[in-house]
């Protein structure tokens, strides 16, 4: 009755359908996880940012590692601004998706220590290779307030980002590279500037990180399981349709010699 299932052509397809659904099913685990991911890390932004501010060197030191849980801890920080060694980060944009430079400086503690403080967004001066005009921080001792980020190093390794680039330009914001420039150790990860404002508004603070938006990975999971499932349904709409094709073929078939055969004389 079934016999055609073992044809090449359906073997082929029946093969393909054992591969697809388990495929799919992964599939849909997959964007299940990078939802559950999301959810988790709106959750974690949304602590650290409302949290109580705490003194930088509470959460991080010399060498430290930021760890994903204090990533975005607002942190407070007492100094002084070292501009006579700040540098631009290249290849940065702004809150409209304009390309420019956020400008790294470095900020002496009172008591010992610096910290590294991203003060935000400024766009290109002259040319991509010149050092833009950058408004200076508020002098003497201030107190700042950050969100706790760690050392950048996804995009290349220490040092060997400085090669090639204008004098003052960095690729990455890394802690053990700038203690390497300036001499001295600095407190790992920086802090992204909250407060105060910068007066004219330059530089552009960076803004808050979005705590709210999911994304559509739950969406994505429950289709790629709708296909996993529609998959061998279908498997079998083509099954019973082909065995009503052979069945409609054989009938036709028959038929003719049916009517054909002459009828017994009668004696």
């Amino acid at each position: 009755m079934y016999r055609f299932l073992l044809s090449r052509q359906w073997v082929i397809l029946t093969l393909l359908v054992l591969v697809l659904v388990p495929t799919m099913v992964e599939l849909g685990y997959w964007q299940l996880h990078r939802h559950e991911h999301k959810v988790a890390q709106n959750q974690l932004i949304a602590d650290n940012v409302e949290a109580a501010p705490k003194p930088v060197g509470e959460l991080t030191s010399p060498g430290h590692t930021v760890p994903r849980a204090d990533y975005w801890r607002t942190a407070t920080a007492t100094g002084t601004f070292d501009t006579a060694h700040e540098v631009v980060v290249r290849r940065r944009t702004s809150t409209d998706d304009q390309v420019g430079f956020h400008v790294l400086t470095p900020f002496d503690l009172t008591g010992g220590g610096t910290v590294l403080v991203n003060r935000g967004w400024v766009p290109f001066g002259a040319d991509q290779q010149s050092f833009p005009h950058i408004s200076a921080p508020p002098k003497g001792e201030v107190t700042v307030t950050g969100r706790l980020k760690a050392d950048e190093t996804t995009s290349g390794s220490g040092i060997k980002d400085l090669e090639g680039l204008p004098p003052r330009h960095v690729m990455l914001i890394n802690s053990d590279q700038q203690s390497k420039l300036l001499g001295h150790p600095v407190l790992g990860g920086y802090l992204e500037l909250t407060a105060p404002t910068p007066v004219g508004g330059s530089p552009e603070l960076i803004a808050e990180p979005d705590s709210e938006s999911i994304g559509p990975h739950m969406a994505y999971a429950i289709q790629w399981w709708l296909f996993a499932a529609a998959v061998p349904v279908g498997w079998l709409v083509l099954v019973r349709r082909e065995k009503r094709d052979r069945d409609t073929a054989a009938e036709a078939a028959e038929a003719p010699a049916t009517e054909s055969t002459p009828a017994p004389s009668a004696v």
